[in-house]
């Protein structure tokens, strides 16, 4: 048997069904964006339905990227490996749920922006793509890529955690260092247009790449530098932002009052 045919063989059937439930995100994005039309900004919406779209958004795009450790750590110790992937999962996408609320504080800022003043809008994005490349290059960038990066050692150390709780605090503890490895390229969807769907899907190869590619960390710096050349760039090139320069067609309102 091959090295691969064992690896697949060793991701059980719970990170596998995490697989499906950010599929079945994928489609309900899909469907949603051939509704909602694409629209700066918070697109219209209210913060209870910016909170639920944020909260589809992150299951499609990180669920896939904590499927692997979560068969890892299932697989390490004794229990339920459903009801511990489940958990595992839920504390994962409480963290990324809850950065809804800064998002949608970005978002809002840039939906005033786009509404009068172009300079502005194109300042944001300078300052939205800056402060993605200066992050990526960043020691706490390194240090939590790093805790990502480190599978085995992780589930040893949350062997630790004690408790009937235990494995929805450890997804909590691993989703904050998540969370604080990718904030910075998910910043990058403001700029874009958060129901952006293609930039949404190399965002998700991105940070799949950082994580588990042997390559990731050089990777995740030459993201930096690419986000940092944008910074520069998307001054003469406005239209790299269509977030936040959206052309007629993404601000006529169609159909985002049907969230």
């Amino acid at each position: 048997m091959t090295a691969t045919a064992g690896r697949v063989r060793r991701f059980t059937l719970p990170a596998s069904a995490l697989l499906l439930v950010a599929a079945a995100g994928w489609v309900a994005l899909l469907v949603l964006a051939r509704r909602m039309g694409s629209m700066p900004g918070t697109m219209g919406l209210g913060l209870a339905a910016f909170v639920a779209l944020w909260a589809l958004m992150m299951a499609a795009m990180m669920l896939p990227t904590v499927a692997p450790f979560a068969a890892l750590y299932t697989r390490t110790f004794t229990g339920h490996r459903g009801a511990r992937t489940g958990l595992l999962a839920g504390g994962y996408l409480v963290v990324w749920t809850a950065a809804a609320l800064p998002a949608y504080g970005l978002a809002w800022v840039a939906e005033r922006v786009v509404s009068g003043w172009p300079v502005a809008a194109t300042v944001l994005a300078v300052g939205i793509f800056a402060v993605c490349g200066i992050y990526q290059l960043s020691p706490l960038k390194d240090r939590c890529l790093a805790h990502c990066r480190s599978p085995l050692g992780l589930a040893f150390k949350y062997g630790g955690y004690l408790g009937r709780w235990r494995d929805l605090r450890v997804g909590l503890h691993h989703g904050g260092y998540c969370l604080g490895c990718c904030w910075g390229l998910m910043t990058v969807l403001v700029a874009v247009g958060l129901m952006n769907l293609p930039v949404m899907v190399v965002l998700v190869a991105a940070v799949l790449a950082e994580k588990y590619w042997v390559w990731g960390v050089r990777f995740s710096r030459i993201l930096g530098v690419v986000a940092l050349l944008l910074s520069v760039v998307v001054v003469v090139r406005p239209e790299l932002a269509p977030g936040l320069h959206p052309g007629p067609d993404m601000i006529d309102g169609s159909g985002a009052s049907g969230m």
